[in-house]
């Protein structure tokens, strides 16, 4: 049971603050346009708990896989003609698009906020600039740089990271670059001529890409920031995890990457537990980039998502009138049934690597 708890609780917690950021931009959007919000609720299905402050009842519902914001006039009900200029249904498009889309948002600002907080106070990870291994008869083996050998510079441009290496060289073109190298204490310059080959990148897609046939040592330092650099690297992480994201659903959707790849609930708390135990810090990045893969999800424009709404808000625009109830209600029944499929994909693909594990 114990065991068990172990990975419950980190993922209750993680996921809880997923959903509280999501909500919360929701509802902080809504209350800037003066909007009346019912009710605030982290979870679904029956209230657990829950206190009614001012207008707002608070609630905390039994399934622990998500959360709303229910706000007036929200569902096309009936509306005292008082409280007409508070309801969700009454705001100007842009509004409620603005209030769409705040829930995503704040997903990525937490994702931001969690990046620039780890470097801010546990430093900037880098992968040191250190050749661990050399290809024989390689580009890099015959300009003879060495196992052991520092990179400090390709042509005029300090290297910092061995990611800055890997990026001048896929921007070379395959013409010869001018290395300066540290070895033993002391600076050797060499050019290398880099070679076009078949690799497999990240989706397992072969692609060709120069390549002079090094490999990093793998060493790993942490850099300290100033505030200001810290916020520059959050961003940059926060983007490039995005990016990433984003492309890996395009490919999802290509068929590229397979379904079975997909994962639920249960990989997320398996994995949020197996990083508890081993080091509870861990959790901060991994809930970062779990952050910004439910805002991309919810941006997808499928009705009863986020997206889907703003699409129906962004198709208003150019109508210059609401979309019917009776479409609404048929293009949501859509969606609840893609979510639906969804949901049964991920679970089965999560209950496979059980079985399979």
């Amino acid at each position: 049971m114990s065991t068990l708890l172990y990975y419950i609780i980190p993922f209750i917690i993680v996921l809880g603050i997923l959903i509280f950021f999501h909500e919360f931009g929701h509802f902080l959007v809504a209350k800037l346009f003066n909007v009346k919000v019912l009710k605030f609720s982290l979870g679904f299905g029956p209230k657990l708990v829950g206190k009614k402050v001012g207008e707002t009842e608070y609630v905390i519902s039994a399934l622990p896989l998500g959360g709303y914001v229910k706000m007036l006039g929200e569902n096309d009900e009936e509306i005292v003609p008082e409280e007409a200029d508070r309801s969700f249904s009454e705001q100007p498009v842009l509004n409620r698009i603005a209030i769409a889309a705040a829930g995503p948002i704040f997903n990525f600002v937490l994702a931001f906020l969690v990046f620039c907080g780890i470097y801010l106070l546990s430093g900037y990870p880098i992968m040191t600039a250190e050749v661990g291994h050399v290809r024989p008869s390689s580009p890099a083996d015959e300009a003879g740089i060495l196992k052991g050998d520092v990179i400090e510079y390709i042509e005029d441009k300090k290297i910092s990271e061995w990611k800055d290496i890997k990026k001048f060289i896929e921007e070379s073109s395959g013409k010869g670059i001018t290395m300066t190298l540290m070895r033993e204490g002391k600076r050797i310059s060499t050019t290398v001529f880099p070679k076009e080959e078949t690799v497999k990148n990240i989706f397992g897609e072969e692609i060709k890409s120069p390549l002079i046939g090094i490999v990093a040592s793998g060493n790993i330092e942490k850099l300290e920031l100033s505030p200001f650099q810290a916020i520059k690297k959050g961003g940059e992480k926060t983007w490039e995890v995005t990016a990433l994201t984003i492309l890996t659903v395009v490919k999802l959707f290509q068929g590229v990457v397979p379904l079975k790849t997909l994962g639920g609930p249960i990989m997320i708390g398996q994995l949020t537990g197996n990083l508890a135990r081993e080091n509870i810090g861990y959790l901060l990045p991994f809930m970062a980039v779990i952050s910004i893969n439910l805002a991309i999800l919810n941006l997808l424009p499928v009705p009863v998502l986020d997206g889907g709404m703003i699409l129906f808000f962004l198709i208003e625009m150019v109508i210059k009138k609401p979309i019917s109830i009776k479409k609404r209600e048929m293009a949501q029944k859509i969606g609840f049934f893609l979510l639906i499929l969804l949901m049964a994909i991920v679970f089965y693909n999560d209950l496979v690597r059980i079985i399979t594990k």
